[in-house]
């Protein structure tokens, strides 16, 4: 396919670089459609591919069991899917489960290797990438086992929301339960919860946020300290 103008991308990590450099890393991306649910890359096999999202987002899910694992990252266009390539690993210990559809620029391993080797400044921007994502996901671990179930649902859905475009997203009580590692009747709880306080829209499936700022504030603390940590890094 022909090249993408260097312009041409709303993902922050690549609309950061120069001009050169953003070039030469979408001048080997695909423009792809990431479905709800698809699998980009399971734990333990060899990464193919590293996305960069436009528009979609993907969870990062360490597994438990054959049926069972926990989100400890949730991936938009403020990052980058695959990261264990940026250090030059082949093999990821997470799942990579495609959490909104949407949007992404997709290229193979090969070529962003060559991308990192060929440009200093995209590998700095990664390393430093890297950094934040090490730090958010550690703070993940802190929250699992020390804050609410309703606090941690707000926060996955503030998390959501900044990476979509819309006040809805679909997800069941099921997946929900099972990307926060509780159980199913915890997040019925904490749903309606948030729902008797009118913060959110929550029916077979499709939550709507309708409060955000409230939400915000029944959300733990861990949400709005991931967001300054990736402002004050890679502002």
């Amino acid at each position: 396919m022909p090249a993408l103008r260097p312009a041409i991308t709303n993902n922050r990590l690549l609309a950061a670089l120069p001009d050169k450099d953003r070039g030469r890393v979408l001048g080997h991306c695909d423009q792809v459609e990431l479905e709800a649910g698809a699998v980009l890359h399971e734990a333990g096999a060899s990464q193919r591919h590293v996305y960069f999202p436009t528009g979609g987002f993907v969870s990062l899910v360490s597994p438990v069991n054959s049926k069972a694992g926990l989100e400890v990252a949730l991936i938009g266009n403020e990052g980058m899917v695959g990261i264990a390539a940026v250090l030059g690993v082949a093999v990821s210990p997470l799942r990579h489960l495609v959490h909104g559809a949407g949007s992404a620029l997709r290229l193979s391993v090969a070529s962003f290797r060559s991308a990192l080797e060929l440009s200093p400044a995209l590998r700095h921007r990664l390393n430093l990438y890297v950094y934040v994502k090490i730090h958010q996901m550690a703070q993940t671990a802190a929250c699992t086992r020390f804050h609410l179930v309703e606090e941690r649902l707000a926060r996955l859905l503030l998390m959501a929301h900044d990476r979509s475009p819309s006040n809805s997203c679909h997800a069941t009580h099921e997946f929900l339960a099972s990307m926060l590692g509780v159980r199913r009747a915890g997040i019925t709880n904490a749903a309606t919860s948030l729902q008797k306080l009118r913060l959110i829209r929550y029916s077979r499936g499709n939550i709507t946020i309708l409060n955000r700022r409230g939400l915000e504030s029944r959300a733990c603390g861990c949400y709005r300290a991931a967001r300054e940590l990736y402002d004050s890094v890679l502002s």
